[in-house]
């Protein structure tokens, strides 16, 4: 194979690639040690862009976004700083999406 050759099919194949506007990875995608995402800081940057796509974390099974939970309500004692603090939690967990 000539150098032209080769440099024909690097352009063939790279011409696909940067043509794109997305990266599709069919192998499993690492990280080395000491190494970090970062992101933009005007728009930011979605992991799911729906919420029926499957994600996890720390080895968990994959699954979509969880419903909501509800607010607590009723019981036989009412203590309103622990309702303040689990409203708090589920407003954060719907903000940040990892629930409805």
């Amino acid at each position: 194979m000539t150098n032209e050759q080769v440099r024909k099919i690097i352009r063939e194949e790279l011409s696909s690639l940067l043509a794109s506007d997305r990266y599709t990875f069919q192998k499993h995608l690492q990280l080395f040690d000491g190494r970090n995402i970062q992101t933009g800081r005007t728009t930011g940057t979605k992991i799911g862009t729906a919420n029926d796509q499957k994600i996890a974390f720390w080895g968990g099974t994959p699954v979509n976004q969880p419903e909501t939970i509800t607010d607590p309500t009723g019981g036989a004692t009412i203590d309103d700083i622990a309702r303040t603090a689990i409203k708090a939690i589920i407003d954060r967990l719907q903000e940040i999406n990892l629930i409805k």
